[in-house]
C-alpha cells in the first residue's frame, strides 16, 4: 500500500506531462496554435484575400484612427503559408510570437524567425513573410497608413519560399 501512494502521484504527474506535450505537438502538426492558453490574441478570421498563399488568419487588435495612424494585426499562417511580395511606403515591424517563420527581402537572403525575434521592414522595400514548410508563425504586424496602404506585388512561389531559388 505505502509503494502505491509513493508511485500514484508519479504515474499522474509523468501522464499529464506526457497529455500536454501531445496535445501541444498536435497543435503544431495541425498548422495551428488552437488551444487558448497557448495563444496571446486570438487567432481571428481566415483571410480570403488573393494576397496570401495558404491559410492565414488575422484578428485586428488595433486599427489606425484620427489619434494614431498606426495599425496591429495578429496574423497566424498555417506551415507553408506567406504572403505575397508586397511594399509598405512607411514600413513595418513583425513581432514573432510564436512558431517557425520566415521573412525576405528583395534581393537579401530568407532569415528563419522563431518565437520573441523582431524586424523592421524599410519604407518601400519589397518583403515577404510567411510560415515555414513545417511549422505555423504567429506575427504582429505593426504598420502605419500615413504615407498610404500595402503596395501588393507578385505571389512568392514555391521555390522562393524553400530557398532554392534566389529571388531576383
Amino acid at each position: 500500500m505505502r509503494k502505491l501512494i509513493f508511485i500514484l502521484p508519479i504515474v499522474t504527474v509523468l501522464l499529464y506531462a506526457c497529455s500536454n506535450k501531445q496535445t501541444k505537438q498536435q497543435a503544431s502538426v495541425n498548422g495551428h496554435f488552437n488551444e487558448q492558453r497557448n495563444l496571446v490574441f486570438p487567432q481571428g478570421n481566415k483571410i480570403t484575400n488573393a494576397h496570401f498563399i495558404g491559410a492565414a488568419y488575422l484578428q485586428m487588435l488595433i486599427n489606425a484612427d484620427s489619434l494614431n495612424d498606426i495599425s496591429i494585426g495578429n496574423v497566424t499562417f498555417e506551415p507553408g503559408a506567406r504572403t505575397n511580395w508586397h511594399i509598405h511606403p512607411a514600413g513595418q515591424i513583425i513581432l514573432a510570437t510564436e512558431g517557425v517563420g520566415y521573412y525576405q527581402e528583395r534581393g537579401q537572403p530568407k532569415k528563419v524567425l522563431h518565437k520573441g525575434d523582431r524586424i523592421k521592414c524599410p519604407p518601400n522595400v519589397p518583403h515577404w513573410h510567411g510560415a515555414s514548410k513545417d511549422s505555423a508563425f504567429v506575427q504582429l504586424a505593426i504598420s502605419s497608413g500615413a504615407k498610404g496602404p500595402a503596395i501588393w506585388l507578385e505571389p512568392v512561389t514555391d521555390q522562393q519560399h524553400e530557398g532554392t531559388l534566389l529571388n531576383e
